[in-house]
């Protein structure tokens, strides 16, 4: 090809790839509104021994899931026993009187699924999945390993040394040394507020001890079992009355509810040339029954909840200060917090606080316009009819609102309740729960650098917080 036609064909191309470019740029076609969601048809029942079930039929993939929840975890520790939850459910999963854990794990698997067991602050979950028609084996199996777990003496070497190691690594990062130090404030006299167990308190457990306290409090009576997905309702219904009728009642559910602490402080933890600030700032705010709760989760998604944030855009975006800043929601049991996080370049620590202050004092001042607002609904609409797409999301959601005590309609009226928040909403919220200047600042951080940009952050606190 001579020069003169290789320089009309590359000209044309690159005429068709500006076109394809431009083309590209136009505003996408608005989307629709997600719709409402309705909560598949269940069936509910309760054993003699208090144990509660719910089965979900949900899609047509032939494979059912099976959740038993007890409300055992962190929070039914006293503070001798921090960290003793996770070892007796790492410890479950060894085994059982009849099954040790090999044979458990290839049982399962010839049943075409898995089954693990994990434990969080509030409950612990003995969570698996089968065929279709192997649903009522897989009740049996998982109904073995909750009553009858083995505890042997001989993995308890190992469990420990394996735990000790995951609590030493968290140690090391920023990010879970700032949220601890952060729950430590806001939940100074509960075990929220725990920091990580110590490798002389996990070393100082003993087999005598795991048994005793999952025999104090695991029992049917703090128990559910969510069953969803594909399967013969009939079959798993007599499959869970037949394993789990004859276990014992144990203790009645009880979470002792957590007392917040809401005041202006702010802790510095030292690391020394780190060229990177941990920042989490934020306080007590409302648990999922209240009110308020819906215009707070959709004020965080504008604030910083979500990709599309304001105060993403601003110290993400436009400054540069940061990659990956967030803001949470957490719903605890009868309580929650508000938190913004990031990782931001050590010079501009300062500087991000100040930004993140600003973004709070506009909301507070200034309702959003109806277009960002909207735009915010719809996401939030939209990851709420996403979490309920699977088996496994249906099961977590119907778990949500038993820990919380809230009614169906809770799903059901979601997405309607959330695009009811108006522009005045936030701004009322925002005024309301988020308040600067009630908020506890716990940054981790190179202290010589970022102490002088922290004292400069306190002055301007007090004199522009709302």
């Amino acid at each position: 090809m001579n020069r003169k036609i290789f320089s009309i064909a590359l000209s044309a191309i690159l005429t068709l790839t500006a076109g394809i470019a431009a083309a590209q740029k136009q505003t996408p076609p608005e989307g629709g509104k997600p719709r409402d969601f309705k909560l598949p048809a269940k069936q509910e029942f309760e054993l003699d021994n208090g144990l509660s079930a719910v089965m979900v039929p949900y899609g047509d993939v032939p494979k059912v899931v099976v959740s038993m929840v007890v409300q055992v975890g962190n929070v039914h520790e006293t503070a001798q026993q921090n960290g003793l939850a996770d070892i007796v459910g790492n410890l479950m999963q060894e085994g059982t009187a009849t099954r040790n854990a090999t044979q458990l794990a290839q049982e399962v698997a010839r049943l075409g699924g898995s089954v693990s067991v994990s434990v969080g602050p509030n409950e612990t979950f003995i969570s698996g999945s089968a065929l279709s028609e192997y649903g009522p084996q897989l009740v049996g199996i998982m109904a073995d390993l909750l009553k009858n777990p083995a505890f042997p003496d001989s993995e308890m070497a190992r469990i420990k040394n394996d735990f000790k190691r995951q609590n030493n690594l968290l140690r090391q990062q920023p990010g879970a040394i700032a949220q601890s130090k952060f729950r430590g404030a806001l939940y100074p006299n509960h075990p929220y507020g725990r920091d990580f167990p110590t490798d002389k308190m996990i070393d100082g457990f003993t087999r005598e001890q795991v048994q005793q306290f999952y025999e104090q409090q695991f029992g049917a009576d703090r128990t559910t079992v969510y069953v969803a997905g594909k399967f013969d309702q009939g079959a798993m219904k007599e499959a869970l009355t037949s394993q789990l009728s004859d276990w014992r009642k144990g203790a009645a559910p009880q979470i002792t509810v957590a007392k917040p602490v809401t005041k202006s402080e702010m802790i510095v933890i030292d690391r020394p040339g780190a060229p990177q600030s941990t920042i989490v700032f934020g306080l007590p705010v409302v648990d999922p029954s209240h009110p308020d709760y819906m215009a707070l989760r959709v004020t965080n998604s504008l604030l910083g909840g979500s990709f599309g944030s304001r105060i993403t855009r601003n110290i993400r975006e436009d400054k540069g200060y940061t990659y990956s800043p967030y803001s949470t929601l957490a719903a605890r049991y009868r309580v929650g917090d508000w938190a913004q996080v990031a990782d931001v370049t050590t010079e501009h620590t300062g500087n991000s606080l100040r930004e993140i202050l600003n973004e709070i004092n506009r909301l507070a001042t200034e309702a959003p316009e109806p277009e960002e607002l909207e735009g915010i609904k719809n996401y939030e609409a939209g990851l709420f009819v996403l979490r309920n797409s699977s088996p496994w999301g249906i099961v977590s959601q119907l778990n949500f609102l038993k820990l919380h005590g809230l009614p169906d309609s809770f799903l059901e009226n979601q997405v309607q309740n959330i695009h009811a928040i108006t522009p005045q909403q936030v701004q009322q919220t925002t005024q309301k729960y988020m308040a600067p200047k009630n908020m506890t600042l716990v940054v981790v951080g190179d202290k010589k650098v970022i102490d002088p940009q922290l004292k400069k952050f306190q002055a301007e606190l007090k004199k522009n917080a709302l």
